[in-house]
Parts: structure tokens; C-alpha cells; sequence
């Protein structure tokens, strides 16, 4: 056997782990392979998602005006017209997520593949610029959306946040909207401002630094805490839409018990206790 036999084995087993180290290939990026994607900074693809986690829109109650707002300014983005990037702030569980994500459904309801919805995470939001030279080229309206998009005081990716949405030389790419959701109306928390106004040299400037960035969405939308009877209309629609009467349950009273184990009155709240409920039924909540 020649001399080079005999390392043979062992220069395959080298390939082969010095291309399972190899980064991967890029994904082919089909942006006509559906309607729904999750970008993957890391990997710089799109990932389809073919079921999307929502909600039906007309059982957001309480939120009349947000919605009309919100289908309003996406109608007028899916049509191919100017639309603004919008905020939706407020309390958690009172619908803000829920809201962009029916609102799409509907338009792409009313006409089929018109829209596609691209979620980011906020962790990824230094990728932005990568992501919007991806959907500049393509030829489909993108409705861009981060859920619960917020930043503490080490943190500076708010920066490219701004470039991206108004301030950058190309600027947003008309095929492109920006939608966020925060429970905070200025993206940043209160003790941060104050802590700028505190220690800054030049104290507007560096408080207006921090908070001009929500006025990069020209959009604003605040969501609030229902009051008892919005909450029974949720809890009643959900009870109507999924066949989850009883003549056995009190579904009002064991509604309200929710709330007080829960410490709050929202729109999830309703949602968990409807989940508890169709659960002890034996129904399930399918949506589609």
C-alpha cells in the first residue's frame, strides 16, 4: 500500500468537518412563496411561514378606531400608495399585535397575495439595511413588523433604527412599511429619558436624541385597558365564534374570576381564559 494510503481516512475526515464548519449556502429567496415570513439575520434568509398566529379581526373589540386607522393607512400601502410606518403603544394584552396581524389577513382576504408581512426581531433590528436591500428589488408590497420593540439605556441600535425608517441616503424603499409595537409610547423607558436629562451636558439635545425616534412613525396608535363590558363582548364574541356555550357554565362570572387570578382585564386575559374553557369542553379553537 503507497505511503499515501494511509492518511487517506483521516484527510476525509478532515474535509468533511471543515465543511460541516463551512458556513451554509445562502437560502434561495422565494418572496412569492407565500405571504408571511420570519427573517433570520444570522443566515440573512426569509423563512415562510404558511399559518400564521392570529386573530380574527372581528374579534378585536374595543379597538374600533385603532382599527379603522390602522386597515386604512395598510389599504392605502397595499394598493401601491403612500402610506406612514405606525406605533402601536400601550398595555400589553390589549390587542396591538393581534391588530397588525388580522389587519394583513384582511387585505390579503380582499386581495389574494397582495401583502406580504415580514417579521423582525428586535434583536435583529441592526440587519435592517441587509433585509431592505432584499425587499427593495422585489415585486410585492412588504409590510415590516417588530413586536415589542423597545431599548434600555446600553443600548444603541436605535441609531440605525432612525436611518432606516427616514434618515438614510436611499431612505425606507417604497415597497416597504414599518410597523412596531411597544408598551412604551417613546420606545425607551421613562427613567432612561430622565437619566439623559440628568447627566447630559447639553440636556434637550441629548433627550431629543432618544425620543425623536417615534417620530419616525407617523402613525400613532395607543391601546388601553378595557373596561368590564369590552371585556365581556370579547369574551362573548370568542364564546359565539367557537361554539363554547354551556348551559352549565356561567361564562361571565367565570370570566371575571379570570381577571382577578389574573390581576388584569385585556384582550389576552380573555384569550387564556377561553383556551381554559374550550380545553375543559373538549373543542378546539381552530381558526382557518
Amino acid at each position: 500500500m503507497e505511503k499515501s494510503d494511509q492518511y487517506l481516512p483521516t484527510l476525509t475526515r478532515i474535509a468533511d468537518a471543515l465543511e460541516r464548519l463551512a458556513p451554509r449556502p445562502p437560502q434561495k429567496l422565494e418572496l412569492d412563496s407565500g405571504d408571511a415570513f420570519v427573517w433570520h439575520a444570522d443566515g440573512g434568509w426569509l423563512e415562510p411561514i404558511h399559518k400564521i398566529n392570529r386573530v380574527e379581526l372581528q374579534l378585536l373589540k374595543g379597538i374600533n378606531r385603532q382599527t379603522d386607522l390602522l386597515f386604512d393607512n395598510t389599504r392605502r400601502f397595499s394598493d401601491g400608495f403612500p402610506a406612514n410606518n405606525a406605533l402601536l403603544w400601550g398595555a400589553r394584552g390589549t390587542g396591538k399585535s393581534s391588530l397588525v396581524k388580522a389587519v394583513h389577513a384582511e387585505i390579503n382576504a380582499k386581495t389574494p397575495g397582495s401583502l406580504a408581512l415580514v417579521e423582525i426581531h428586535r434583536e435583529d433590528i441592526p440587519s435592517l439595511p441587509k433585509l431592505l436591500s432584499i425587499l427593495r428589488s422585489a415585486q410585492r408590497q412588504f409590510l415590516l413588523f417588530c413586536d415589542d420593540l423597545s431599548f434600555d439605556s446600553q443600548d444603541d441600535t436605535y441609531k440605525s433604527l432612525k436611518g432606516v425608517l427616514e434618515g438614510g441616503i436611499e431612505g425606507r424603499p417604497d415597497n416597504v412599511l414599518f410597523y412596531a409595537t411597544s408598551n412604551r409610547r417613546h420606545l425607551m423607558a421613562r427613567d432612561m429619558i430622565e437619566n439623559e436629562r440628568s447627566t447630559a451636558i447639553h440636556t434637550s439635545e441629548a433627550v431629543e436624541e432618544k425620543v425623536s425616534l417615534s417620530d419616525r412613525f407617523g402613525l400613532w396608535l395607543g391601546f388601553h385597558n378595557c373596561d368590564q363590558d369590552t371585556y365581556f363582548a370579547i369574551v362573548d364574541g370568542y364564546v359565539e365564534r367557537f361554539g363554547l356555550s354551556d348551559p352549565n357554565i356561567d361564562v361571565r362570572a367565570e370570566a371575571i374570576e379570570w381577571t382577578v387570578t389574573r390581576g388584569s382585564r385585556s384582550g389576552r386575559v380573555a384569550w387564556q381564559y377561553i383556551q381554559d374553557l374550550a380545553g375543559r369542553l373538549g373543542k378546539r379553537l381552530d381558526q382557518e
